[in-house]
């Protein structure tokens, strides 16, 4: 008896996976025959930099003069879709789905520019916080930190600072900056030569602050804190012309 019990509920469990398989294989089916309806657009933009708009996502979407509105959900591949929607630089990433109703749902996440790169010679250009370069945009200017200096193209050419290890230096140093309350404020922008070495410009205050190659970030800024709480107060803001933080252990003022 107690075999025959096993039994029986195995039957039972077979018949309720072939009835599952069933009615995925249909609702597979009938999401395959779906004409798309409606394309809903969801721009992930925590930052509020409108450099993207969901008519633009739209744009990035077409191919071959293909309306999908009215084509059927099998017609299309959304993987194909996502990889041309990722294109733009603007776009970190891209997920698209589709629902028995016919919607096809786009989510975009977009980058977040940490700095700027200006120049003379060409135009301006953003650094993201993955370390892409991006264009810039007519539709919409970031308030970030400035990056000058004849290093500039040399940045641009990296397409993203991450894939060397000069760049990595110059992103731990814009991190560094961005994610600390007083040197956002305080620091307006980063001037680099051709040998690397950084030159900090600050809001407020006259000096020039030589902060050498990016290495040793964080300690270098510790002594320029220490600078601002110690040593301006008691000497005033408009003393200095120049400070220098490339000695180990030392600041030089003057």
């Amino acid at each position: 008896m107690k075999l025959n019990f096993n039994i029986r509920n195995d039957v039972k469990g077979v018949l309720a996976l072939a009835s599952l398989l069933v009615l995925i294989a249909f609702a597979e089916r009938e999401t395959h025959d779906t004409a798309v309806k409606q394309i809903s657009i969801d721009i992930d933009n925590v930052e509020e930099n409108h450099f993207i708009e969901e008519e633009d996502v739209r744009r990035l979407m077409q191919f071959n003069q293909q309306n999908l509105i009215g084509a059927s959900m099998g017609s299309i591949s959304l993987k194909e879709i996502e990889k041309r929607i990722k294109t733009d630089k603007f776009i970190e990433d891209a997920e698209l789905y589709s629902d028995l109703k016919g919607n096809l749902l786009v989510n975009v996440e977009l980058r977040r520019p940490i700095a700027r790169i200006v120049r003379n010679d060409g135009p301006d250009a953003y650094i993201a916080e993955d370390g892409t370069i991006m264009p810039v945009s007519e539709k919409f200017t970031s308030r970030v930190i400035l990056v000058s200096g004849s290093y500039a193209r040399q940045l641009l050419s990296m397409g993203n600072l991450n894939y060397s290890e000069e760049g990595k230096l110059l992103m731990e140093l814009m991190e560094l900056i961005g994610e600390d309350d007083f040197w956002k404020a305080q620091i307006a922008q980063l001037d680099i030569d051709s040998k690397l070495n950084v030159t900090l410009f600050p809001q407020v205050g006259d000096e020039l602050i030589e902060f050498g190659n990016p290495d040793q970030a964080e300690e270098k800024l510790k002594k320029l804190m220490i600078f601002y709480k110690e040593i301006l107060p008691v000497k005033g803001w408009n003393k200095y012309k120049r400070v220098n933080l490339q000695y180990e252990g030392q600041i030089v003022a003057e």
